[in-house]
């Protein structure tokens, strides 16, 4: 790991019927510091492609069984080996032949016999061409892929289920370097970001095979780097002649002590993300460091839009708290009767296997299903004696009053149909529309056992509470005036099954 990256040698695919000719190539090339792979016909020479990085080809023409327009045209051909320039080495001068060298799809020709300082100097041009060409290609498959990571992030982004870490784990994925021909990305990174408890985290990223490994790392940032304020986020880059000069020299000797020599590196710092690519195995540019930025900002974006919005789900959860709060203020039921009311709820809907963002918003704004009750008479509320039919008639109506404050907007729709069904009852007994069924909303029917529970439990002034067996009872078995078939019965199933856990709740939240 972290080894100092060394300047590839360009690797050139000579390809002659000719041995002499073979070993001329060689002895020109091998002492400038080219690679030299050696091929004696067309067929051998395209398997040697297919086995190697080769970055140009130098093809003699007229060679047995298949000629080098021949060659060269398959070479074109395959998009995956098309990009590798070809000279085409002749002693023909006619110019039909040169044509055909060209519509063969070569780069270049040289005509026999062969002049060094020509072969040298086509040679040095068409690889620096192809590096250029390699660069743009690169590029390209990097702005694409961003585009394509930016469209995955957005795609999948929940901001109430957002988890930094895991997100960090897909950026790094995508960053580092996968393979070891990947020049372009990085072999290392080292990332370090602020907790929730304003507490600086530091991990290193490599990977095997495809395989990410994230290691926690003992760093005190302080000691080893000049991190930015927070509005003040940096961007830089350092190749290997400049790096050991750099103001980074501390945190690379930290580096060291982990094993990792440092031959370059990408760095984007703020006040509170940092991250560090380092060992590409090429020399890089802003452009890497730019990569960086893009994907670094698209993340931090997400993760500030994501900690708004559970802010503004905080907000909207303590104004459902609120107001259902204010619903309690003339009524008896005083305490956490509203809290409990929504864990039983919520426990009902696990038991039915309800999707999570299911029972979350009914744990929520199942507390709001007495919020009608802002609109009866107190006196009727706290009335200490059994209500007469008048006054009952007007507590009933609760529910038609609920769904009228709760109105009609998307994110009240669950409340609203708890608050106006959730004294409804699976054989029609129920009110205020006396439906029945399937006909009342699920929020309802799980309401209605949840609320019934807790009533049982409660004192009243008519009444004594009861302890969690005898309102189980009441609930499953009926008391003449609670019967079972009140209820739908695959939530009485669920309730069976997690009765105790009611009696938990009301205990933990008795107040």
């Amino acid at each position: 790991m972290g080894k100092m990256m060394n300047k590839k040698k360009s690797v050139i695919l000579c390809v002659d019927d000719e041995p002499g000719n073979l070993t001329l190539l060689e002895a020109m090339l091998v002492p400038r510091g080219y690679e030299v792979v050696k091929s004696e016909n067309g067929q051998d020479a395209l398997a040697r492609i297919s086995e190697q990085k080769i970055d140009l080809v130098l093809l003699d023409v007229m060679m047995p069984g298949m000629d080098g327009f021949e060659v060269c045209r398959k070479i074109k051909d395959n998009e995956q080996y098309r990009a590798i320039p070809v000279v085409m080495i002749t002693a023909m001068t006619a110019k039909d032949d040169r044509v055909r060298a060209i519509e063969a799809g070569a780069e270049d020709f040289i005509s026999k016999p062969v002049d060094s300082s020509e072969v040298l100097a086509r040679v040095r041009m068409l690889l620096k061409i192809k590096d250029l060409n390699d660069r743009l290609s690169s590029s390209y498959g990097t702005i694409t892929n961003m585009v394509r990571f930016g469209e995955t992030m957005a795609m999948s982004f929940d901001p109430l289920r957002f988890d930094f870490l895991p997100r960090l784990d897909d950026i790094v994925r995508h960053i580092l370097r996968g393979r070891l021909e990947q020049t372009d990305k990085p072999e290392v990174v080292v990332v370090g970001f602020v907790d929730e408890n304003a507490k600086w985290q530091w991990y290193q990223f490599d990977s095997e095979i495809r395989e990410l490994h994230r290691t926690w790392l003992r760093f005190e940032p302080i000691k080893y780097l000049n991190i930015p304020s927070n509005d003040n986020a940096q961007i830089f880059y350092y190749n290997e002649e400049d790096i050991a000069s750099s103001e980074y020299e501390l945190f690379i000797e930290f580096l060291k002590s982990r094993s990792i020599r440092v031959s370059n590196m990408v760095c984007f710092m703020s006040g509170m993300f940092c991250i560090f690519g380092l060992n590409y195995g090429k020399l890089i540019s802003r452009f890497d460091a730019e990569v960086m930025n893009s994907l670094v900002m698209q993340s931090l974006f997400l993760k500030s839009l994501a900690g708004q919005v559970r802010e503004t789900e905080h907000a909207f959860d303590y104004l459902v708290y609120s107001l259902a709060r204010a619903a309690e203020a003339n009524d008896e039921d005083t305490g956490n009767h509203i809290l409990r009311v929504g864990e039983y709820c919520a426990v009902i809907a696990r038991q039915l296997t309800m999707p999570d963002k299911f029972v979350g918003i009914l744990r929520i704004q199942a507390t709001l299903h007495d919020v009608g009750k802002i609109h009866v008479d107190p006196r009727i509320l706290k009335k200490p004696g059994k209500l007469d039919p008048p006054e009952f008639d007007e507590i009933k109506k609760h529910t038609l009053y609920g769904a009228k404050i709760l109105g009609d907007h998307v994110r009240l729709t669950l409340a609203k149909n708890a608050a106006l069904s959730h004294h409804e009852r699976w054989d029609g007994s129920g009110y205020p529309n006396g439906v029945q069924g399937d006909q009342i909303p699920l929020e309802g029917r799980i309401l209605n056992i949840a609320d019934q529970y807790d009533a049982l439990r409660n004192r009243r002034v008519y009444k004594p509470g009861f302890d969690h067996d005898t309102t189980r009872r009441i609930l499953t078995e009926g008391d003449g005036r609670t019967m079972p078939l009140h209820f739908d019965p695959q939530i009485l199933r669920a309730f069976r099954e997690t009765a105790s856990q009611f009696g938990e709740i009301y205990e933990k939240l008795k107040g």
